[in-house]
C-alpha cells in the first residue's frame, strides 16, 4: 500500500487539502533510504495534550528569560510575545534560586535560557555565567540550552566555559527580511560569522531556519540551509512563521506545500545531523499537514505534534518516541515506537 492510501486512513486528515505530488516526492525520496526513528518532544515551557500523547505537568524543562518580557528589538514577525510564557529571571541571583528549587521540587532535567535582543541582535548573558557554572558543578547532569543571538567567537568561548551544553540561534539568509521584520542593520554575513564562531565550542549547535520569515513569502530559506550546510552543526531546527505573533495583518501563512518543499530540500542538504519541526507554526488543519510532511520528509523530531502525527509516523512504518524536553536537546529514550511514561503528575 502506497502512503497516499496508508494516510487516507487516518481520521485527523479526512478533511486535509493534501499535496498529492507533494507525497508522491516524499515516498520517492524515503525510498533510497532507511527511514529513522523520530522523536516527539513536548518540553513544559508551555501545556500540551493532544488526541494521541500527553505533555508533562512537571517543570522538568522549563525556559527562563532574561529580560522578561523586554525586547529592543521588537521583530515585526514576534513583537517579544515568544518571550510571554517563559519565566521571568532577570537577576543571576533569581536564576540560581528558581533553577535550585525546580530541581529539588519538580525533578528538573534541564532549561533554556533566553530574552530579549539588544538593537544589535545581541543579549548580555555574561552576569549569568557564574550561575550556570555553579549550576553545572552541583547538578552536572542537567543540560542548558541557550538562544545567543549575535555574538562573536570570544563570546561563543565564554558561554561554552560557563557550561553551556546546546547554543541556538536563527540563521536569516535574505538581508531584505534583516533589514525589514528585523529592524536590524546587519548583514547576512553576520549571522554566519556567528554560526561560524559557535562551531569552534564544544557546545551542540542548533541552529533555526524561520519559514516565511519575509512576511510570510518564500525568500532567504534556500540560501539560509546552504549556510547551515557548510558548518558542522549537530541538528538544525525548522520553525514556520505564525502570523497570531506578527505587526498588525502584515503576515501572510505560507502554504504547507512551500512548507513542505524546505523540509524536503533541508533533508536532501542536511542528509546526516538532526533536522527537526520546532514549536512554532500556525494551529488547525495547517498544523496537522505541516506535520504529516515532516515525518514523511524524514525529519528527526517534531515538537508538540498535532493530532494524527503518530498515526502518520505508524502509517509509514516510522518508530518514535517522546522526551519533555527542548526538540535541540536529546534527553534520552529509546526508538521503541511507545510513548514516555516517565512523567509523574
Amino acid at each position: 500500500m502506497g502512503w497516499l492510501d496508508a494516510l487516507s486512513h487516518i481520521e485527523e486528515l479526512e478533511d486535509a487539502d493534501l499535496d498529492l505530488g507533494l507525497i508522491a516526492d516524499f515516498e520517492a525520496a524515503a525510498a533510497h533510504v532507511t527511514l529513522k526513528p523520530i522523536r516527539f518532544s513536548t518540553p513544559t515551557f508551555k501545556d500540551f495534550e493532544s488526541a494521541e500523547m500527553k505533555g508533562c505537568s512537571k517543570n522538568s524543562f522549563p525556559a527562563f528569560s532574561i529580560t522578561a518580557g523586554g525586547c529592543a528589538l521588537m521583530c515585526d514577525h514576534c513583537q517579544a510575545k515568544i518571550l510571554e510564557p517563559m519565566i521571568p529571571a532577570t537577576s543571576p541571583e533569581m536564576l540560581d534560586r528558581k533553577i535550585r528549587d525546580l530541581i529539588m521540587l519538580q525533578d528538573l532535567q534541564g532549561f533554556l535560557l533566553s530574552g530579549g535582543s539588544n538593537r544589535k541582535n545581541e543579549i548580555a548573558y555574561e552576569r549569568f555565567y557564574p550561575v550556570i557554572k555553579g549550576l553545572k558543578r552541583d547538578h552536572p547532569e542537567i543540560k542548558i540550552a541557550i538562544h545567543t543571538a549575535l555574538l562573536d567567537e570570544t563570546r561563543a568561548k565564554q558561554m561554552e566555559s560557563a557550561g553551556v551544553d546546546t547554543a541556538m540561534m536563527d540563521v536569516i539568509g535574505s538581508a531584505a527580511t534583516i533589514k525589514d521584520v528585523y529592524h536590524l542593520d546587519r548583514p547576512v554575513e553576520d549571522f554566519e560569522h556567528t554560526l561560524a564562531a559557535l562551531c569552534t565550542t564544544k557546545m551542540e549547535i542548533v541552529p533555526h531556519i524561520v519559514i516565511g520569515l519575509h512576511y510570510g513569502d518564500i525568500l532567504g530559506e534556500a540560501n539560509a540551509l546552504e549556510i547551515v550546510s557548510r558548518h558542522g552543526v549537530h541538528a538544525l531546527v525548522l520553525v514556520v512563521v505564525m502570523p497570531f505573533y506578527a505587526k498588525g495583518k502584515t503576515f501572510k501563512t505560507p502554504t504547507t506545500v512551500d512548507v513542505g518543499r524546505i523540509f524536503l530540500e533541508a533533508r536532501r542538504r542536511l542528509p546526516n545531523q538532526q533536522v527537526l519541526l520546532g514549536c512554532a507554526r500556525p494551529a488547525g488543519m495547517h498544523k496537522r499537514i505541516t506535520d504529516a510532511y515532516a515525518v514523511m520528509a524524514g525529519l528527526d523530531g517534531i515538537a508538540f505534534p498535532a493530532d494524527g502525527t503518530l498515526a502518520v509516523a505508524g502509517a509509514i512504518g516510522r518508530p518514535f518516541h517522546q522526551e519533555h524536553a527542548c526538540c535541540s536537546i536529546k534527553i534520552g529514550g529509546s526508538p521503541t515506537g511507545k510513548l514516555s511514561a516517565s512523567c509523574a503528575a
